[in-house]
């Protein structure tokens, strides 16, 4: 059976997460549904990452067993008519080596995530990003972020339902870019690693906005971190503004 990778793009608000579940909508679920129009029969695809309810991505990666040998453009454009409308887009197609596997084959994950201070609500990123009403110190929050880089027991940082067999992972990058809007300002938040605990990212973000906003010296984050204890992290930011954004392999299946 052939093997395709999918780049995936997609807006998380209308689906409790990537993973298909019984009766609500996934994304998962509405790219199989896609396929068996393609080609009836059950599917399972598998993904690089397992998104939550909410979370968005720009660059997902999944693989997909099929029986008929498609041309990788006209897949994609097959796919992309099926699954109208919901807000799902294959960016791209590729077939790939048998032994390809979207989450076992990656060596990376980056995420972004958005955060916009102003006052006015925001309206054309609403459900795109998350908004705090004040300023931020971005330097302060790249001191904070500076003690997590490298690799650490990030207990603190990961969800009590993470089901990874253990809390130890080694983290990348974190770059935090400050844009000026004409109301307000944009922060952006670049975390890097090979693999992510459940819910690190945001707890992460979340920290960090506490320090940004004074609550929290960015020697705090530091003594969070060495207290390997959940009820020492920061609040957990909303999913709305957290995007995958893209998986690395040895060789780029796109490419």
């Amino acid at each position: 059976m052939p093997r395709y990778a999918l780049k995936i793009e997609y807006d998380g608000a209308p689906f409790a997460g990537w993973q298909r579940q019984a009766e609500q909508p996934s994304v998962q679920g509405a790219i199989e549904a896609a396929l068996a129009r393609l080609e009836p029969g059950p599917h399972t695809i598998a993904a690089a990452g397992r998104t939550d309810a909410g979370v968005h991505a720009t660059a997902q990666v999944a693989h997909a067993d099929l029986t008929r040998d498609w041309d990788p453009f006209r897949l994609s454009e097959a796919l992309n008519y099926h699954l109208k409308p919901a807000p799902v887009a294959i960016l791209a197609a590729a077939r790939v080596e048998d032994d390809f596997h979207a989450r076992f084959s990656a060596l990376e994950r980056r995420y972004l995530f958005r955060l916009i201070a102003r006052r006015a609500p925001v309206t054309h990123d609403r459900g795109l990003v998350w908004q705090v009403l004040n300023p931020l110190d971005a330097d302060a929050m790249r001191a904070g972020a500076a003690h997590l880089i490298g690799h650490h027991d990030f207990t603190t940082f990961r969800s009590s339902l993470c089901q990874a067999k253990s809390p130890v992972k080694t983290l990348d990058e974190i770059r935090i870019e400050e844009i000026a809007l004409p109301h307000g300002r944009e922060y952006r938040f670049h975390l890097r690693a090979r693999s992510f605990l459940h819910n690190q990212v945001r707890s992460i973000v979340g920290t960090l906005e506490r320090v940004g906003a004074g609550s929290w010296a960015p020697g705090d984050v530091r003594a969070a971190l060495d207290a390997r204890d959940r009820a020492a992290c920061g609040p957990v930011c909303p999913p709305q503004g957290l995007y995958l954004c893209g998986v690395g392999y040895a060789q780029d299946p796109f490419a």
